[in-house]
């Protein structure tokens, strides 16, 4: 996966998917009142199937924050 010194890997992460519920993500640029969502791995291998995500995963806070409009915020 993605850190210092290594680069994207799809089959990592596609087979990480298959081990977790799904990610939690939040805003921290809207401190203090920080919101949140759980974005269920189904919601993003969707994403990822349709090109959502980029090449790497790497996406903007705006791409990110468009892609999760659709999730309900906790």
């Amino acid at each position: 996966m993605v850190g210092s010194g290594r680069s994207f890997n799809e089959y990592g992460f596609l087979e990480k998917l298959k081990e977790i519920k799904g990610y939690i993500v939040s805003d921290v640029e809207s401190f203090p009142d920080i919101p949140f969502w759980i974005i269920s791995k189904e919601k993003v291998l969707e994403w990822w199937k349709k090109g959502e995500l980029g090449n790497t995963t790497k996406i903007t806070r705006e791409k990110a924050l468009r892609l999760i409009s659709s999730v309900e915020k906790l």
